[in-house]
């Protein structure tokens, strides 16, 4: 089989297709010149231009003499790139630039510069990481040291050295060299630039090739021996130019064009370099192109005279650079007419041809190395095509190494055979892809061009509309239903008619109609009608919630504004209080009075501005903003919004949310709410607000500053009794299945879980407790009662049973309700330990693996009538475990001089009775505090000192007025509960009580208590928190509550009597009424009538 004639035809067409182009194209010169190489060279002649390196000729033919001749640059004109510069200004200027590095005489004339271009191969290169040669395939070789057909020219040839057992060793990345096919390499290092340079003026233009082992690494040398496979090529640098990229009058790297002539192996390291990198050649083919375009064939050098010297690479000595031992590698005879060779030969013939037909870029390179075969018949040269099937393949670095190493043809053919194979599947995968995304793309095509056809029928026929007409239709009539405003209206029509004239498949369409189903869908002009009924409102409310005075006044207000007006604007209020105090469900109390939608979104954590304002309509997924969604889903125009957590909103990179708020909750600005999204204005004046917050001080102003804020300062303990018997003992009863139940909660019981177990201001953790009790109730009812009162349904049947009695049901019913099917089982995996080796083993083999499951409900079971549970407080222990709080106060009895009895507000909206100690001890004045105080109550500590020492002679604690008071004692002053973090200003008084009686050596009834903030001259001031305090005074068994007098009003107007009851109440304005009101009827306060008087 000739392969010539086997494989041209494959390529023939697009040959001649490219043969009767005239342009520079390879194959045009090659039907141009034929395959005589002197006519080729004559024929370059015509073409002149100029290049200071020179690049070999690839061409799709057969290479001409010229070609066969070694690269080289000449360095006689030392100043050839300044020349070329000079030169090129000048057009008429033919000359050839190249410089002369070897010795030639002067009057050796160079060739001509019109030699026919040549186009460096880019196979492959140190550069291309991805190792791919199906667009970069080789050409065929053209050999150089073949003799040239000219013997006018007075350059004689240069044959290649048969032994060159040293070199300069060149590591290659990703991809190993072949034989008889070329290969471009971008050198940066500069001392490899300059030994390369130093070669080729020599005349020594040879190097060993070898494949660097790591695929990432990228090195011009070679430091360590196994860092690169020991089998690599013996090759010729052909041509060399300057690297792309290179400054002008700088050269950063250099490009050099290899041609392999032999295998070599690497036997020995003599020198190594420092590393620097290796970047491979990208656009090889774009240079040469230039280079074939200049027309301009290299001066080859003269051949050296004489036989080799031994010390070859003795220059390469003052250049470091890696220079190794190496020997030749011979392939191995063979007999060309072995039936394994001549198989593998038919069989990678084979392979060629399956891969010329699907992939065209391998057409051309069977095509060129066809041609440029010396040989007639490629059965005669298997170890070419062997290494031609390798550098034409994709493979991996490793395999093709592998086949670079192959000594015995078979074994190498076998190994490129393998390679091919390979490549022929990717080729077949891409065509089969290539095939399937034709057909489905013609598919669609088909099926487009008939529903078009089908639509235009059905429309001309009046059976049907097109689908975007119906979609239009639909957007009229929602538009008509509503009460757009003008300027909504207008950019209604705008994007009606946009979405008219743009096709169903347009991007921009879905966008355009994703915006139109908001817009048609916000209830323009829609409300609901609002009941202003005060008696209505004042039921419901009573109906949800106990106490809550000032709220539900204020719901009434609202009402009876409305009742007189017609209709209301709306407003912002916003709920604040402790945890547990019902501020949400009092909004939906609020909605349900009013008979309003309701909606409730929490802002809690919320960094992003366009969870407000909406996204802007040009990003993917863009949504409005919560309150047009808000809008969307309740269907009115005046809903109820519920903003949860709004003290606990964020501020992220997308901007602050709180800021954002500042528009929608302005009753100045909301008329005219903008959403990103949206974009035009929408009326939020409607919408009644209602904010919930546990404190005030995060909230930013300007934002407090819109809203009008309602305590909700927490529940007494009657309140809380009375929630307790009407909303949570039925609720929680209920929740645990005993609604018809005689399980009754003693209201003592309830007493005692209020006092004992659930302090704090909400009903929250009461609630946890009560529905702890009736769940501890239903379990020992079932316990007691056991599984004959209460049995087990029937176990559902095996699943073919199962499917059996579904279908019976289905027959019978006439409908699927309660069907039952079967799952695959999906069990927690075991974790028990190792069992011991005297346990018998589980097995799950019987196991059905399918488990049954039903829309069935299971229904409720009754609890029998003779079944009586009532909790009382001694067997409240039971059931929800031993008292949180253990007593009411510390100390019962009359405590030491030195401690008082403060009022204190903790953290979860509860008030607290605090006893307040004062210690002296030797030292020098200090004053020591302790319990977890913070900053406010130190600074109130130093105040009450301080005052102390400035009265000491009034308070009768020195002598006389001028005598140092504590300067060989330190005060230590402690809070019991030091766990408990205590924070702000109240506790003043009763620090400065505390240090009187350390002083005066006075004791302090514990029945008094005190709260509020003194100033440095002895001014009490008002506090906070008085409800909570004055509760917890009460439940500890306080007589006398010492407050300021700027606190009287809101103590007469917010606490119920019933706490006020047997609690006697002193309103002082100065810390000397305070002290005559703590020591009344001691010795010490009988002197202070003279000396301290008020």
């Amino acid at each position: 089989m000739n392969f010539l004639g086997s494989l041209r035809a494959a390529a023939g067409s697009s040959a001649r297709i490219c043969s009767r182009d005239p342009g520079p194209s390879r194959l045009a010169l090659s039907g141009v010149a034929g395959p005589s190489r002197l006519a080729y060279h004559a024929a370059g002649r015509a073409m002149v231009t100029r290049r200071t390196f020179y690049s070999s000729t690839v061409a799709d033919y057969t290479p001409t003499a010229a070609i066969r001749l070694p690269r080289w640059v000449n360095a006689r004109l030392g100043n050839a790139r300044d020349q070329e510069s000079d030169d090129a200004q000048s057009p008429t200027d033919q000359s050839q630039s190249g410089a002369r590095l070897d010795g030639p005489e002067d009057g050796q004339s160079t060739p001509p510069a019109s030699a026919p271009p040549s186009t460096p191969p880019s196979s492959s290169s140190s550069s291309s990481g991805d190792g791919s040669d199906s667009s970069d395939a080789p050409p065929p070789p053209a050999p150089p040291p073949e003799s040239p057909s000219q013997p006018q020219t007075s350059i004689s040839k240069q044959s290649v050295p048969e032994s060159y057992p040293q070199v300069l060793a060149l590591p290659i990345a990703r991809r190993p060299l072949f034989p008889g096919f070329y290969k471009a390499v971008v050198v940066r290092n500069p001392a490899v630039v300059a030994a390369i340079k130093e070669m080729m003026r020599r005349g020594q233009p040879y190097l060993g090739a070898f494949l660097l082992k790591d695929e990432n690494a990228d090195s011009d040398i070679i430091t360590d021996i196994n860092s690169v496979h020991p089998v690599g090529v013996f090759a010729q640098i052909t041509s060399v130019f300057t690297a792309q990229g290179s400054k002008e009058g700088e050269e950063e790297g250099l490009t050099a064009v290899l041609y392999p002539h032999r295998r070599i192996r690497l036997t020995e390291l003599i020198k190594g370099g420092t590393t620097a990198s290796v970047q491979p050649v990208e656009g090889v083919e774009a240079d040469a192109s230039a280079a074939e375009a200049e027309g301009q064939l290299p001066t080859p050098p003269p051949e050296r005279e004489g036989a080799p010297m031994n010390m070859q690479t003795s220059f390469l000595e003052k250049f470091p650079v890696s220079v190794v031992n190496v020997e030749n590698l011979v392939t191995q005879s063979y007999n060309k007419d072995d039936q394994y060779i001549r198989a593998f030969m038919s069989e990678i013939v084979s392979v060629f041809k399956d891969i010329a037909q699907l992939n065209p870029l391998f057409r051309d390179q069977i095509a060129n190395f066809s041609m440029n075969q010396v040989a007639t018949n490629v059965f005669d040269e298997p170890d070419k095509l062997a290494d031609f099937a390798a550098a034409v393949s994709t493979g991996e670095p490793n395999e093709l190494q592998d086949v670079l190493e192959s000594l015995v043809v078979s074994d190498r053919l076998r190994k490129a055979l393998l390679v091919l194979k390979k490549e022929l599947i990717n080729a077949q995968l891409q065509s089969k892809l290539a095939r399937d995304v034709d057909s489905k793309i013609a598919k669609r095509q088909r099926e487009y061009y008939l529903m078009e056809q089908l639509k235009g029928i059905k429309k001309e026929l009046g059976m049907e509309s097109d689908g975007k007409d119906k979609l239009i239709e639909k957007f009229k009539e929602r538009a008509a239903a509503l009460k757009m405003p003008e300027a909504v209206r207008k950019v209604f029509d705008e994007e009606l008619n946009k979405l008219q004239h743009l096709e169903p498949a347009a991007s921009e369409a879905n966008v355009t109609r994703n915006y139109l189903e908001w817009l048609t869908q916000i209830p323009w002009g829609q409300h609901s009608p609002e009941n202003y009924s005060i008696a209505h409102a004042q039921k419901v409310l009573d109906e949800d919630h106990y106490g809550l005075k000032d709220v539900k006044d204020r719901i009434l207000e609202f009402l009876a504004v409305g009742k007189l007006r017609g209709t209301v604007q709306g407003k912002i209020i916003c709920l604040a209080g402790p945890p547990g105090v019902g501020k949400t469900s009092i909004g939906k109390s609020i909605a349900r009075a009013l008979n309003r939608q309701f909606f409730r979104f929490s802002v809690g954590g919320l960094t992003d501005v366009a969870e407000i304002k909406g996204h802007r309509r040009t990003y993917v997924g863009a949504l409005p903003g919560k309150i047009i969604q808000a809008l969307k889903r309740v269907g009115t125009e005046n809903p109820l919004v519920l903003i949860d957590e709004v003290d606990k909103i964020g501020r992220g990179h997308n901007g602050d949310p709180a800021s954002a708020l500042l528009e929608m909750l302005d009753p100045e600005q909301n008329t005219a709410f903008l959403d990103h999204y949206m974009d035009v204005p929408v009326d939020l004046s409607r919408v009644l607000f209602v904010c919930t917050a546990n404190m005030l001080d995060t909230i930013p102003a300007p934002l407090l500053d819109r809203m009008e804020v309602l305590e909700v300062s927490g529940y007494v303990s009657e309140e809380k009794a009375q929630i307790a018997s009407r909303y949570l003992g039925p609720q929680a009863k209920e929740a645990s299945g005993l609604k018809e139940a005689d399980v009754q909660l003693d209201p003592a019981a309830v007493d005692v879980l209020i006092k004992y177990y659930c302090r704090e201001s909400g009903v929250r953790n009461l609630k946890k407790h009560i529905d702890k009790i009736y769940r501890k109730a239903a379990l020992k009812i079932v316990q007691e009662l056991g599984e004959e009162v209460f049995p087990e349904p029937t176990p559902a049947p095996a699943p073919e049973e199962a499917v059996a009695a579904a279908a019976d049901t289905t027959k019978e019913d006439g409908d699927s309700t309660g069907a039952t099917r079967t799952v695959e089982k999906q069990d927690a995996p075991p974790e028990t330990p190792a069992a011991p080796e005297t346990s018998t083993p589980h097995s799950d083999a019987k196991e059905d693996p399918d488990r049954v499951v039903t829309t069935i409900e299971r229904k409720p079971m009754k609890v029998p009538d003779t079944v009586h549970v009532t909790i009382t407080p001694e067997n409240l222990k039971d059931y929800v475990g031993p008292p949180i709080y253990q007593k009411d106060r510390l100390y019962v009895q009359a405590p030491p001089a030195g401690v008082s009895t403060g009022l204190g507000y903790l953290g979860n909206g509860s008030g607290a009775v605090m006893p307040i100690e004062a210690l002296s001890t030797p030292g020098k004045g200090g004053l020591q505090l302790t319990g977890k105080l913070g900053e406010v109550i130190r600074e109130s500590a130093q105040i009450a000192l301080s005052w102390v020492k400035s009265h000491a002679y009034e308070l009768g604690i020195t002598k006389t007025p001028d005598e140092v008071f504590l300067a060989d004692k330190d005060i230590h002053v402690h809070m019991p509960e030091g766990s408990i973090g205590k924070e702000g200003p109240s506790a003043g008084t009763a620090i400065l009580s505390a240090f009187v009686s350390l002083f005066t050596k006075t004791k302090i009834s514990p029945d008094i208590a005190m709260t509020g903030e003194i100033s440095l001259v002895g001014m009490v001031l008002p506090v906070g928190g008085l409800k909570e305090k004055i509760l917890a005074a009460h439940r500890a068994g306080i007589k006398t509550i010492i407050a300021p007098a700027g606190n009287r009003q809101d103590i007469e107007a917010n606490v119920p009597d019933s706490v006020k009851t047997g609690i006697r109440f002193v309103y002082v304005e100065d810390v000397k009424e305070v002290l005559h009101e703590v020591f009344r009827n001691e010795a010490v306060a009988e002197r202070w009538k003279d000396t301290l008087a008020p």
